[in-house]
């Protein structure tokens, strides 16, 4: 009897305790609404049923959650569908206002140069407007990462510095920052094709088998990112070039290089064009600049190897760089004659010929396979150095230099024959 009754009040005691724990489910669910709602509810409605998946990813998202309202971001101008050109688009700043630690970091490092370092170039000012423009489906698609210094942002729809380039609307994910393929779309393709070198060599095959949760393969946000690190730098820079070098004749081609970039004169002084590479940080102009980045890059290096391994194959990596400077460097001097023998005339709007900024272009066949020596296989040959592929260091880089040398010296040739 005793048994019974003791049964009897544990399953009652059961049965209450149920129905409180579906109660703070409930509760939960209701407050998760409430947040993902709450001062938002005028813009969701609204939204739901103009632009329905934006609502989706927002309420996913961790900001719905932490109840950080719409007018944060795009400001409280816009109040219907008529009036819609007054919502504020998000910049760096407003990001700040939550995240100042990752915004300081991302000013000082290369994507905040990303816009000024491509619209400084002299070849974007002869490019139509929907190829280069805020339109961005051309070289801004990508470098609009950056802050668009010295400009009126207002003339841009989408204002200054984005950190929706990684952590794309309306969801934010950290998580898909720091996904590899996040940073695809951009490094890519002709001149910096990175996502390919990495996801085919040795660390990329690692971690496509093993997956997300791989513990033995490096990611792009592990070597350039390191602790979430927005401060994104590389040792040498987007050029491969640096100063000063105490090789005198990896020196010397060197600055056969910066003449044909226009950042030396003929007589090797430096241009205005010098104050353009300092403020795109395209490349490292002191030893001390050069060191620290080298000194970060082998310390994430040596998480997985020896610091004396990274060492040696960092060094491997720098002598790429020496040899392709001394094929393009000949390259450039062939062309460099043409122009002092008067076979090829500068354009009327040209300050310095050859010019490798002018890129594609290039007013004789000549200097189109300069530049693609410069812009493409140059790149891929210490690229694919630093990202460990094989192949494309030197079958896509190194092989087609030797190539595009033979061809310079032949049609040099033919053009002084016909002159």
């Amino acid at each position: 009897m005793n048994y019974r009754k003791y049964l009897f009040f544990a399953i009652l005691l059961l049965m209450v305790l149920s129905m409180v724990l579906a109660g703070c489910a409930s509760s939960d669910n209701k407050q998760a609404s409430t947040v993902g709602e709450g001062q938002n509810s005028e813009c969701i409605s609204c939204h739901k049923e103009v632009t329905p998946g934006i609502v989706k990813q927002y309420l996913e998202g961790k900001m719905a959650k932490a109840g950080v309202d719409c007018s944060n971001c795009h400001g409280s101008s816009h109040k219907s569908k008529d009036d819609a050109k007054f919502a504020e688009m998000p910049t760096a700043e407003t990001c700040e206002k939550c995240h100042k630690d990752q915004v300081k970091q991302f000013e000082s490092g290369k994507h905040n140069l990303a816009w000024i370092a491509a619209s400084a170039m002299p070849m974007w000012a002869h490019q139509p407007k929907p190829v280069v423009g805020d339109g961005y489906k051309g070289c801004s698609g990508c470098h609009k990462i950056g802050t668009k210094q010295g400009q009126d942002e207002t003339a841009f729809r989408y204002g200054s510095g984005q950190c929706d380039s990684c952590h794309t609307r309306h969801s934010f994910k950290k998580s898909e920052a720091q996904d590899p393929r996040a940073c695809m779309t951009c490094h890519m393709g002709f001149d910096h094709p990175q996502w390919e070198m990495w996801s085919t060599s040795k660390h990329g095959t690692i971690w496509q088998i093993e997956g997300k949760d791989s513990k033995r393969a490096p990611t792009c946000q592990t070597c350039h990112m390191p602790k979430g690190d927005h401060a994104v730098n590389t040792a040498w820079g987007f050029l491969a070039l640096r100063l000063p070098e105490d090789d005198k004749d990896w020196f010397n081609d060197r600055v056969t290089i910066l003449q044909a970039l226009g950042v030396l004169d003929e007589k090797g002084n430096p241009t205005a064009r010098l104050e353009l590479v300092k403020a795109g940080k395209v490349a490292r102009l002191t030893k001390e600049e050069f060191d620290k980045e080298r000194d970060k890059m082998i310390k994430v290096c040596a998480d997985c190897h020896s610091k004396s391994y990274a060492e040696q194959q960092l060094q491997a990596s720098d002598m790429t760089i020496k040899e392709a400077d001394r094929l393009f460097a000949e390259a450039i001097r062939e062309v460099q004659g043409l122009y002092r023998d008067g076979i090829l005339k500068k354009p009327a709007n040209w300050d310095f010929a050859p010019d490798l900024l002018q890129f594609y272009e290039a007013k004789s066949s000549v200097e189109q396979d300069l530049y693609v020596m410069f812009l493409e296989y140059r790149m891929r040959v210490f690229q694919g150095a630093f990202h460990n592929n094989p192949d494309y260091m030197h079958w896509y880089g190194w092989a087609p230099m030797k190539e595009t040398l033979q061809k310079i010296k032949d049609e040099a040739q033919r053009l002084r024959a016909g002159k």
